[in-house]
């Protein structure tokens, strides 16, 4: 089923177009970058990583915030750590963007 995940910039009210994510796993040794990807007109990203390259275990999506935000960004970078139990689920996992604030969660 795979891993999508949803830009939103809540300060707009709309979604955040060209966001560059990486996905990457906890191999025990350190990080290894599983995908790369940018989000789509909508803010999405789906399809680019499937449930064939997740195994279960440790893994963070990295978000360039900067390059949607500009060189003065606040944070420049957003790190969502979670971790897959099962890698024949689907995982959705959204971020709530503004200049000074974000949030995530579990989405379906």
């Amino acid at each position: 089923m795979g891993l999508s995940t949803h830009v939103l910039d809540t300060a707009k009210g709309r979604p955040a177009v060209g966001v560059p994510v990486r996905l990457e796993r906890d191999t025990g040794t350190g990080w290894t970058i599983v995908a790369r990807g940018l989000t789509d007109f909508d803010g999405r990203l789906a399809g680019w990583v499937d449930s064939a390259r997740l195994a279960a275990g440790p893994h963070r999506l990295v978000f360039d915030t900067g390059s949607y935000l500009g060189p003065s960004a606040f944070y420049p970078e957003v790190t969502v750590s979670f971790v897959i139990t099962d890698p024949a689920e689907h995982y959705h996992v959204p971020l709530l963007l503004s200049p000074f604030a974000y949030s995530t969660y579990r989405g379906s």
